[in-house]
């Protein structure tokens, strides 16, 4: 079992805090650390957070959301193991070209170590200010996905749907990753369970417990099933809530799970203190 840490980004005051809090959990065995994005949290929204019960996202508007590929390219200069992801990314309010531009020379800087983490997103407020249309976002991120692995290739780019006109270029560097940067899509809504069966290499599952993740595995197996796609082949990661100590973990592990994640804000006390006890009580002794 993978064990990741997220948000790192988030909350930070100084690099220094960002960067050691990232290169303390390398040295005890993190294997990943994660982002959150949002460009900017407006002071009140209707939009609807989809994955908690208040339908309020636990970001303030004044809470520094530090940019994800800017802050895991600073951590990538001062680490040497630890995978980076973003947890998600809203690729559907980018500009696809120059996402797939700074994904691919993040995977180089870092040496192969870049997960993008991608959603759709669901804050209209944010892509009314983006200038993004929020309509159709599903479709749109569908595209985009399938494009942006185009530029990747390092190959002549030919794409034109109804989002994109592209032709005749090509783009580099391209990833280091023998196999592609590797999607990673998050989220339990809408048409998630077709697009991980499609086009992902992993899924960011929002859920805590192993007991809360089991109704979800269905619909994945059904869309795996339809599309001729290996379940197998999608590794799984979940958040987890740094509760149930070994006991947790197994059963996650029992369900197929590779990773889980736990957030900043579930280590007891500060971060440094509760990553050395995630250290010493799980990752040792996995």
């Amino acid at each position: 079992m993978k064990i990741g840490l997220i948000p790192v980004n988030v909350g930070i005051d100084s690099v220094d805090q960002m960067v050691g809090l990232a290169q303390y959990a390398e040295s005890i065995g993190v294997e990943s650390a994660w982002t959150f994005e949002h460009t900017m949290v407006p002071l009140d929204y209707t939009s609807k957070y989809p994955y908690s019960p208040s339908g309020k996202m636990g970001g303030k508007p004044d809470t520094n959301f530090i940019d994800p590929l800017i802050a895991l390219t600073a951590v990538a200069a001062k680490t040497t193991t630890l995978r980076l992801g973003t947890g998600v990314n809203i690729v559907a309010q980018a500009n696809p070209l120059l996402l797939a531009k700074q994904a691919a020379s993040l995977d180089l800087i870092s040496s192969g170590r870049f997960m993008l983490g991608a959603g759709i997103g669901w804050l209209q407020e944010e892509f009314d200010a983006m200038g993004v249309p929020f309509e159709r976002r599903g479709a749109r991120f569908d595209d985009y996905i399938v494009a942006m692995k185009k530029v990747w290739s390092g190959e002549v780019v030919e794409h034109q749907s109804d989002f994109i006109n592209w032709s005749g270029f090509k783009s580099y560097p391209v990833p280091v990753q023998k196999s592609g940067i590797p999607i990673i899509m998050g989220g339990t809504k809408g048409k998630i369970y077709e697009r991980l069966a499609k086009h992902a290499d992993g899924w960011f599952a929002p859920t805590v417990t192993a007991e809360s993740l089991v109704p979800l595995l269905e619909p994945l197996k059904a869309s795996c099933a339809k599309f001729d796609r290996d379940y197998d082949s999608i590794e799984i990661t979940t958040l987890w809530n740094n509760q149930g100590g070994l006991d947790a973990i197994k059963a996650f592990a029992d369900l197929g799970v590779s990773r889980v994640i736990v957030p900043v804000f579930a280590l007891d006390g500060d971060p440094v203190t509760g990553l050395t006890r995630l250290g010493e009580e799980i990752i040792a002794k996995l």
